[in-house]
């Protein structure tokens, strides 16, 4: 599973979309990934739900999130 962390840009007060964005459309078909964020992305489970993929988020103990991308049949 590949993996994107934008933990960096987000604590630098930037706006990683167009890098996530940018990332997924390198994946190959089918293919997972995983995010690291510094917060639930709740309005990036919805846009990435409208292009095919489930998001499920978890809590890390450090309060970080990361987040499984899983492409839908």
């Amino acid at each position: 599973m590949k993996e994107l962390d934008v933990r960096p840009i987000l604590e630098a007060g930037g706006e990683p979309f167009d890098k996530i964005m940018a990332f997924v459309t390198e994946l190959a078909p089918g293919e997972a990934f995983r995010l690291w964020a510094t917060f639930k992305p709740e309005p990036l489970l919805a846009v990435l739900a409208q292009r095919g993929y489930r998001g499920t988020a978890r809590e890390m103990a450090d309060g970080s999130w990361a987040v499984d991308f899983v492409p839908q049949d």
